[in-house]
């Protein structure tokens, strides 16, 4: 194995990696509009988002 290689499996630490996300991201603040919750509607029923004191996110039907 070359000198600084990794073996197979191995994570490197340290380094950062930005992986092409799957899912589309949208930042919070879009969904909020600068409100400290807001519902959202899904299948007919009301779920409210909103933030914590230590800016968490909790989702609650």
């Amino acid at each position: 194995m070359p000198a600084g290689a990794l073996p197979p499996g191995a994570l490197a630490t340290g380094s950062a990696v930005s992986l092409p996300s799957a899912l589309p991201t949208l930042p919070s603040s879009s969904l909020l509009g600068g409100h400290k919750s807001v519902q959202i509607e899904h299948n007919g029923a009301l779920y409210q988002l909103r933030t914590t004191k230590l800016g968490k996110l909790i989702l609650t039907k």
